[in-house]
């Protein structure tokens, strides 16, 4: 079967987009991670398809894979590649797009090459924690902002030891369905440094949206960091989070950063 994609990334965190308005295309588990093999497939940190609305309201579903092949709730930078290719697609009205994920239904707003995704809410905070692991001692903070994010706060994050400290958490027995690990760093002009490792993908990726955002709650909480907060992803890019916080609650939080296309094609799977 030959299938159209588009690659997309956004902030260096790239996907392989599939149009599935009709609800005809199912992959499996094997033929996702084959797809997003960046040595014998097209590549990719995740494969996201556009799927035809499945709750009142929406204007279609967004159905996100991990680069493993595994189903996971929700996706950040993904959601906002989504946004761009449902508009490119012709999904959506007044630059904004309503849309279903597995972590509830989102709406993002697409402007001048940015786009502003409206997250889900966090739950699951869990601030001034302790583990111990084969990589070493952490006080973290942990939060659900769509998927699992663990936070450590650090002086240099360049010097982070990422695959050997991030593996380290990610499979810790603390958290039976794993975690993703970020490691941040407040620099002195308020810009937060972030590098993430991703569960699913098994390494680093260059940005992590819902990674950021738990870094910038995170931030808010413990470092009384002021709102919006700017955060610089491993790819470069700034990407900028915004919330109300009202004491320990946590509401109405943004996203924004941008979206590229990088090519399209045909693939037989």
């Amino acid at each position: 079967m030959e299938i159209a994609f588009t690659k997309m990334h956004g902030a260096g965190n790239d996907f392989v987009m599939i149009e599935n308005l009709d609800g005809a295309i199912n992959l499996t588990q094997e033929q996702v991670a084959s797809l997003c093999d960046r040595r014998f497939g097209i590549g990719g940190d995740g494969l996201i398809l556009l799927n035809p609305p499945s709750t009142e309201g929406t204007d279609a579903t967004m159905i996100y894979y991990n680069a493993d092949g595994g189903r996971v709730d929700m996706c950040g930078n993904g959601a906002r590649c989504f946004t761009s290719f449902a508009t490119i697609n012709g999904v959506g009205t007044n630059e904004r797009v309503s849309f279903a994920t597995d972590a509830g239904p989102m709406e993002a707003i697409a402007k001048n090459g940015a786009f502003t995704i409206n997250m889900t809410p966090v739950h699951s905070i869990a601030l001034g924690q302790t583990l111990s692991t084969s990589a070493g001692e952490y006080t973290y903070d942990f939060m659900n902002t769509g998927v699992e994010h663990v936070v450590v706060f650090r002086d240099n994050v360049d010097d982070v030891d990422i695959v050997r400290e991030g593996s380290a958490i990610r499979y810790h027995e603390s958290f039976p369905a794993g975690t993703n690990a970020n490691f941040a760093e407040v620099q002195d002009n308020g810009i937060i440094k972030v590098r993430t490792y991703e569960r699913g993908v098994e390494g680093e990726t260059l940005a992590c949206g819902t990674g950021v955002t738990a870094v910038a709650i995170a931030a808010s909480f413990t470092k009384n960091h002021p709102t919006p907060v700017p955060v610089v992803v491993r790819g470069g890019d700034t990407l900028t989070v915004g919330f109300d916080r009202n004491g320990d609650a946590i509401s109405n939080i943004t996203l924004t950063g941008p979206a590229k296309v990088v090519y399209r094609g045909i693939v037989e799977i």
